[in-house]
């Protein structure tokens, strides 16, 4: 066994353990093993294993290990999108996380439209209210949500946060927790389920899923240090 394989299912089985902990089934929390700056060869590695979902952040990157890749990998695209490289992700991404305006939205569903595909869409939001951080603040989510619902070529899923790299766990879960009860308002309000809670990297994957998140962004703590 590779040693990115082996800690891959590090991740997993530390993962699982914390949904437990939470009484939560470990099923309902996905991991994203996040492959940016590492080779194509590392990704096939876990591609042997069975692991079919991986995330990016860059679309030259993303566009250049789709190409050297089998077709069935499910990219997401998590990094931050400039409108003019939304056709590139339409094209690659099956689930884009950081869609944080609405004239990018706009665009999404129109490239989408005529491209015929119909990506995941997640609403990325800065809860934190750190400037620093890209994201829609709180305040301004619900109008943003309610346009995603009537976009008619994207499948508006859910959302994704960051937690501040140098909070305290408790800073952390708060903020895990006050995006997970926001996502329960809001389909309670637009009278529809939004499954994906996109929450938790390396550093923090544990406490998020004691908090609501049902998907983990992990890159370290699987293909090392970058």
């Amino acid at each position: 066994m590779s040693s990115i394989v082996a800690h891959y299912r590090e991740v997993r089985a530390a993962l699982d353990a914390a949904a437990r902990e939470a009484l939560r089934d470990p099923s309902e929390i996905e991991l994203l093993a996040v492959s940016k700056t590492f080779p194509a060869e590392a990704v096939r590695e876990l591609y042997d294993a069975g692991v079919r979902k991986f995330g990016e952040s860059r679309i030259p990157e993303l566009a250049e290990k789709a190409a050297a890749l089998p077709d069935d990998i499910e990219w997401h695209l998590i990094g931050r999108l400039q409108s003019n490289k939304a056709r590139k992700a339409v094209q690659l991404a099956r689930v884009i996380h950081s869609v944080d305006s609405l004239p990018l939205l706009e665009r999404l569903d129109r490239i989408a439209g005529e491209e015929g595909k119909h990506p995941r869409i997640l609403l990325e939001v800065n809860v934190s209210g750190e400037e620093s951080k890209a994201g829609v603040p709180l305040r301004e989510l619900e109008p943003l949500a309610r346009r995603a619902a009537d976009c008619a070529n994207l499948d508006f899923a859910g959302f994704m946060t960051m937690a501040p790299a140098d909070a305290e766990p408790v800073k952390i879960a708060a903020i895990f927790e006050l995006l997970t009860l926001t996502r329960d308002d809001l389909e309670r309000k637009l009278g529809r389920r939004l499954p994906l809670l996109s929450m938790g990297m390396s550093g923090d994957f544990e406490i998020a899923a004691r908090h609501g998140s049902t998907l983990v962004r992990v890159g370290t703590l699987i293909f090392g240090a970058r």
